[in-house]
């Protein structure tokens, strides 16, 4: 099912994918958005970039914890890890972590540096063991493990 819009005058079927996408991009240009973290020289982001934040405090215990690091930024609030776009699809990711469509940070007295750099082109930070390593840090069981309520 799809939704028939019309671009110089050849019909187009925008899909559920195309307006959530829509959706996304509208939203993440809103108030109080500033600037997305910007990807290092030299490295390629395929697959768009979404960001992870979390307080500072809990970035050195998850580094240990991951199979691969990807881009990380840090200020003296919050750690920002690199991950896919659309990697919050399907997961909640636990409290105190913000999702942060679009890579971008918001307004703040200073702007995230880069503090970690992955061996390879890709900036990307793994998200599904990030996020089971911050739901160990936090103490918070996946969202998928949790008992549902009838």
């Amino acid at each position: 099912m799809g939704v028939r819009a019309t671009s110089a005058g050849t019909p187009r079927v925008l899909n559920l994918n195309t307006l959530v996408r829509i959706e996304r991009g509208r939203t993440a240009s809103g108030p109080g958005a500033t600037r997305p973290l910007a990807v290092p020289e030299g490295m390629q982001a395929p697959l768009g970039c979404d960001a992870v934040a979390m307080p500072a405090r809990l970035g050195p215990l998850l580094m240990p914890r991951l199979p691969r690091v990807g881009c990380v930024y840090a200020d003296s609030t919050h750690w920002w890890w690199l991950v896919p776009s659309d990697s919050d699809v399907a997961l909640e990711w636990p409290s105190p972590a913000h999702y942060a469509t679009g890579a971008l940070v918001p307004a703040s007295p200073t702007f995230p540096g880069l503090i970690h750099t992955p061996d390879g082109t890709l900036p990307y930070t793994p998200p599904i063991p990030l996020y089971l390593a911050l739901c160990r840090v936090t103490g918070t069981p996946p969202a998928w493990s949790r008992p549902i309520s009838a």
